[in-house]
């Protein structure tokens, strides 16, 4: 089972958090996608960018951090923070 955890932040506050699993047989990526999309869907927010900087972080963390650089849409929060609680 791959499970990410999302959580909103604002002025060092988690706002809210929400976990996805997804338990298909689909490569790590495509689960990261999926789970990421699911999170967005959720929250109601536009999907964001995966920068340079993100992809990094998040081969070497399994975490990462999405500013407002990386949505399209203004957000009200200061970032969305995504990391793996569990793999297969």
């Amino acid at each position: 089972m791959f499970q990410l955890w999302a959580k909103e932040w604002k002025n060092n506050k988690m706002l809210r958090d929400i976990v996805i699993s997804d338990a298909s047989e689909d490569t790590r990526t495509h689960k990261v996608f999926h789970t990421l999309e699911q999170v967005c869907l959720s929250f109601d927010l536009s999907t964001p960018i995966w920068l340079a900087a993100n992809v990094s972080e998040f081969k070497k963390h399994s975490k990462t951090r999405f500013y407002s650089d990386s949505f399209i849409d203004e957000i009200p929060f200061d970032y969305l923070e995504i990391s793996v609680l569990e793999e297969d």
